[in-house]
C-alpha cells in the first residue's frame, strides 16, 4: 500500500513540474493507487480503506479522511500549488455541478498496472475502470458547458498518475513464490509492467490527457510493511528496492519513447525513488523533522505516532530505538 516516505517531497515533486504554466490548469485529474486515492475506496466494499486512525490525524479535521496519509497527500498539495481546491473523489455524491469543473480524482487503493493486483482487496476501482469513470466525467461536464469547452478543460488540465509499487508489493512480493514470481525472474517482470504501462498511458492520452506527471515508485523496500515483515536490521529490503531499481528507468525510458511517438513533451516523469532516498538517507537536510535514529519496525500497522513539529509534512508511524 502507501510508503509515509513518499509525502516528504510532495514540494519538491511539484518543482519538477514548474516548467509547465501550472497556472493554465483549469481542472486537475489524478488516477492512480493508494498515494493518491483521496476518498474512493470508502464508499466501496473493500479491505483497501483509510478510515480509521492514524490516517488523518494531521488533516484539518484531525479524522480519517480516506486518504492513506497522516495528513493531506500529494493531489492536495499540486491543488494547493496551483491555486484550485482539493479535487473530490469520483465516487463523491458531492461532485456534481460547478464542483466538476474542478476535476476529479479517480484513484483507489491496491490496484496495479495489472488487474490482477490486489485481488485480496477484492472491490478496488481499476484502471479500466478508472478509465470508464474518466468518459462518464466528460459526458457530464459537457452537459454543464458544452462539448467544445469540455473537451478544452480535459486537453489543458494537468493529470497526475501513479502506479507501479502495489504490482510489486502487492502482487509479485505479496507471498514467497507468488504466481507472477513463478511466471517472471524480476527483470522480465518489470518489463512486462512497462509494456502494460505503455497501454494505460496511450489510453489516458486517448481520453484527452495532454500534461501528465507520472511518478517513478518509491523505495519500495523502505515502506514500513515491507520492513516490518522482510527486514532483520531495519534497514530497507534489498530485492525489493533492486525492483524499483529495474522498474523506474524502463519507466522513464517509456515516457521518453511515448513523448517521441505522439511528436509532443505529454508526459513528464517525477523521480520520487531518489527524493524520498534522500529522505531516508539525509534525514538533517530536511530541517530535522525526524530524530536520525535507526527505525525498528515490529509490526505490520505501527506502534507508535511520533509528532513531527512542522505543519503539513510527515509524522513518522514505528518504534524509534535509543541512541
Amino acid at each position: 500500500m502507501s510508503s509515509p516516505w513518499f509525502f516528504v517531497t510532495l514540494l519538491t515533486l511539484i518543482a519538477i513540474v514548474s516548467p509547465t504554466p501550472l497556472a493554465e490548469a483549469r481542472a486537475f485529474f489524478v488516477f492512480g493507487d493508494s498515494l493518491v486515492d483521496n476518498g474512493n475506496n470508502n464508499y466501496l466494499a473493500t479491505t483497501a480503506r483509510a478510515d480509521s486512525p492514524p490516517y488523518g490525524i494531521d488533516y484539518p479535521t484531525h479524522r480519517p479522511t480516506g486518504r492513506f496519509s497522516n495528513g493531506l497527500n500529494l493531489p492536495d498539495i499540486i491543488s494547493e500549488q496551483i491555486g484550485s481546491e482539493p479535487t473530490l473523489p469520483y465516487l463523491s455524491p458531492d461532485l456534481r455541478g460547478r464542483k466538476l469543473l474542478i476535476g476529479a480524482n479517480f484513484a483507489s487503493a491496491g490496484v496495479g498496472i495489472l488487474n490482477d493486483t490486489g485481488v485480496q482487496f477484492v472491490n478496488i476501482i481499476r484502471m479500466f475502470r478508472q478509465f470508464e469513470y474518466f468518459q462518464e466525467y466528460q459526458r457530464r461536464v459537457t452537459k454543464i458547458v458544452g462539448q467544445q469547452q469540455a473537451q478544452r478543460l480535459v486537453n489543458q488540465a494537468l493529470v497526475l498518475i501513479t502506479l507501479g509499487g502495489n504490482d510489486f508489493v502487492n502482487n509479485y512480493f505479496l507471498v514467497p513464490f507468488s504466481a507472477r514470481s513463478r511466471q517472471f525472474s524480476l527483470p522480465d517482470f518489470c518489463r512486462y509492467l512497462i509494456s502494460e504501462y505503455r497501454k494505460i498511458l496511450l489510453r489516458l492520452h486517448e481520453l484527452g490527457g495532454r500534461r501528465v506527471l507520472v511518478t517513478t515508485t518509491g523505495p519500495l523496500g523502505c515502506v514500513p510493511a515491507e520492513l516490518a515483515m522482510r527486514s532483520r536490521n531495519g534497514e530497507c529490503v534489498p530485492e525489493v528496492q533492486r525492483a524499483a531499481a529495474i522498474f523506474n528507468p524502463l519507466l522513464v525510458q517509456l515516457i521518453q519513447q511515448l513523448n517521441s511517438q505522439l511528436g509532443s513533451t505529454v508526459f513528464i516523469s517525477a523521480n520520487a525513488f531518489s527524493m524520498n532516498m534522500d529522505f531516508i538517507t539525509n534525514p538533517q537536510r530536511f530541517g530535522s523533522m525526524l530524530w536520525a535514529r535507526t527505525l525498528q519496525w515490529t509490526w505490520i500497522m505501527y506502534q507508535i505516532v511520533e509528532p513531527v513539529p512542522q505543519p503539513r509534512r510527515l509524522r513518522l508511524l514505528g518504534q524509534f530505538s535509543p541512541e
